[in-house]
């Protein structure tokens, strides 16, 4: 096995015909190798970390950081793949604050990496990736979808902040900097479904070559339950399939059943399922 390490151009060039043949797995890979692309300091001041594994010659697996942030796994068909990546991502890092990944495969590389440094491991969520190529709008939901402005940037941060502490507590980023990164992303958009005031919130951004990601996804607690989510996301994608795009594509936490099965109502299906570790201790 033989690792590469690349900047963004050089990945996209070695890594891109690999990971877009399977477009929905590899979305956020794609994703955000499209945005460093553009600017290479779009996650913050530390350089990336992009890295391809090839087998004679083969591309088997890729991986990428942005620090401090934590890696991200490629799809691999050999998990030697991932070991020799392990030894390779902890002779530019001693240390990680996580890994995410394929669930089929992840455990190679979280055992690898505790081999080496003898860091203690735990799953901190397991996730759906899901893809649509059509949107089925619930009918009934009262209010509209409109792009949020520049007078809902208050309401937007306590959203996110919400968001984060509920969805993903130990990996939150800073909200402020999730919004300067959306408006930087000529892609992104944020919108807000209104019934008399705003009561929900989605994004997207970090388009694929085919396709684009979408969430987060968020409605207070004391809102849910109306379908509003259900609306505002299935009305986001169908604007940005009716744009041109082949694909949308989201993440949920398996660990919330009714997120999982209103996707599905809306025209999401399940594709693959993915994992998040978090290291430290041991």
């Amino acid at each position: 096995m033989q690792v590469t390490r690349l900047d963004a151009e050089g990945f996209a060039r070695s890594a891109g015909d690999f990971l877009a043949a399977r477009e929905a797995e590899h979305n956020l890979l794609l994703g955000l190798t499209g945005r460093l692309r553009a600017d290479a300091n779009s996650y913050g001041d530390d350089e990336p970390y992009f890295a391809v594994v090839e087998d004679r010659g083969r591309v088997v697996t890729a991986a990428l950081r942005t620090p401090p942030h934590q890696l991200v796994l490629a799809e691999t068909g050999d998990p030697a793949g991932y070991v020799a990546l392990a030894a390779d991502v902890h002779a530019v890092f001693a240390e990680l604050p996580g890994v995410s990944g394929p669930a089929s495969a992840i455990g190679s590389f979280v055992s690898a990496w505790a081999a080496l440094t003898g860091a203690g491991a735990r799953r901190t969520m397991s996730q759906r990736i899901y893809e649509a190529t059509e949107a089925v709008r619930p009918e009934g939901v009262p209010g509209g979808m409109r792009q949020a402005g520049d007078e809902d940037r208050e309401l937007l941060l306590d959203w996110l902040r919400a968001f984060m502490r509920e969805a993903v507590p130990e990996e939150a980023e800073d909200a402020t900097g999730f919004l300067e990164r959306r408006a930087a992303d000529p892609d992104a958009r944020l919108v807000l479904w209104e019934d008399g005031a705003p009561v929900s919130l989605a994004a997207c951004g970090s388009a694929t070559p085919h396709g684009i990601r979408i969430g987060p996804v968020y409605t207070p607690p004391e809102l849910r339950g109306r379908g509003y989510a259900s609306a505002l996301t299935a009305e986001l994608t169908g604007e940005l399939l009716a744009a041109g795009r082949d694909f949308c594509f989201l993440y949920t936490d398996l660990a919330n059943p009714t997120s999982n099965s209103i996707y599905r109502r809306i025209g999401y299906r399940p594709v693959t399922d993915a994992e998040m570790w978090r290291f430290g201790g041991r």
